[in-house]
């Protein structure tokens, strides 16, 4: 209720009067309230407004905020709006409008067996089944695989729209289990191993050109992981067996290989002693046939240089040898030689033993 100034007025009024009549000086006029208390009733109506704002603000909420990795979808009389909402603050107006607020971090589906899914702790993390496929020959094979993918926030109100809130059931996992399907069954179980990295590149291609060919490409695929190949008991026994017989091969190869080495390198080594002793005796016979060569020569020029003259000089120097010593031995037989080409040869025949050797 708005104070009555007008009543403090003549109050003081009248206590003024009476104090210039009465000649009271001693009388103190009633509180003065303050200014604001004054216009009060002015602005009691925009307080008001302000209180009711505040209030309908909290009761209806007509405002979202809107988180990083985030993107708002506002809904108009049931109509989606095409534009997303930003991270940041936004208004609306209640009752008439909606904001649906999506997620567009990375998101997960891990596809494992029923034994290793323990329960769902992460909204962001789903959990399904290994994907079961018959492969070529018709045997079961169980695929276990993780898909990154995330919602494109500028598809995010025609995704939402076209396929709802559930989309990852509609567009990610039927698409994951086609193409795994359909690139496995194309091989035999034995193989599959063997052909690990080929079938996951094959895997990876084909989801991410599936859904991302789609209208508008609402999900974007980050990334396809191939974790295990679960095979049949009977399989993994084949394959364990042919693994084992690979190994043995390999050894029995390795083996064969470094025999092989062994016998090249005991060939090498004595071709190589062959060899050195070739040379060597090469070097000998040619050592000696230079040398006999060089006597040859050596005679050779010896013989040219034997003239009549020299040869009659030598027989002259020699017969004075044999006539000194004749001096000394005066019981030796001479012998002379047809022509006198050669030396005499002259014998003692005080030794009787070497004269009857002679005489016979």
């Amino acid at each position: 209720m708005p104070i009555d100034n007008d009543y403090f007025k003549n109050r003081q009024q009248q206590n003024n009067n009476n104090s210039n009549g009465g000649g009271k000086g001693n009388y103190q006029p009633p509180f003065e309230p303050p200014e604001f208390f004054k216009n009060f009733g002015k602005k009691a109506g925009f307080l008001y407004a302000i209180i009711i704002i505040v209030i309908m603000m909290f009761v209806f909420k007509p405002f979202v905020i809107i988180e990083s990795g985030q993107v708002g979808i506002k809904v108009t009389t049931g109509k989606y709006t095409e534009t997303p909402l930003r991270p940041g603050f936004h208004l609306y107006i209640p009752v008439f409008q909606k904001v649906i607020i999506v997620d567009t971090k990375v998101r997960l589906i891990n596809y494992m067996s029923s034994e290793q899914i323990n329960g769902q702790f992460d909204r962001s993390i789903r959990m399904n089944p290994a994907i079961n496929i018959l492969d070529a020959r018709g045997l079961p094979v169980s695929i276990e695989l993780t898909v990154q993918y995330r919602l494109t926030a500028e598809g995010a109100p025609v995704t939402i729209a076209t396929w709802g809130l559930g989309w990852e059931n509609k567009i990610v996992d039927p698409v994951v289990r086609n193409i795994v399907r359909n690139v496995v069954g194309e091989f035999n179980a034995e193989t599959l191993p063997t052909k690990r990295n080929e079938i996951a590149t094959m895997i990876e291609n084909g989801i991410r050109t599936k859904i991302e060919a789609l209208e508008g490409r609402p999900v974007s695929v980050e990334s396809v992981q191939l974790r295990e190949i679960v095979l049949p008991p009977k399989i993994k026994d084949q394959i364990e067996r042919v693994q084992i017989a690979n190994q043995e091969a390999q050894r029995v190869r390795y083996e064969v290989e470094r025999a092989k080495q062994e016998a090249e390198k005991k060939a090498a080594l004595a071709k190589g002693e062959a060899d050195k002793n070739r040379i060597e005796a090469q070097g000998r016979a040619d050592a000696v046939t230079i040398e006999a060569k060089a006597q040859a020569k050596a005679n050779k020029e010896i013989a040219n240089s034997l003239t009549p003259k020299l040869l009659q000089m030598q027989q002259i120097q020699v017969q004075g040898k044999f006539n000194e010593a004749l001096k000394t031995n005066k019981d030796a037989k001479i012998f002379l030689t047809p022509g006198g080409s050669t030396p005499n040869i002259w014998v003692d025949t005080k030794d009787k033993s070497r004269d009857s050797a002679i005489n016979k």
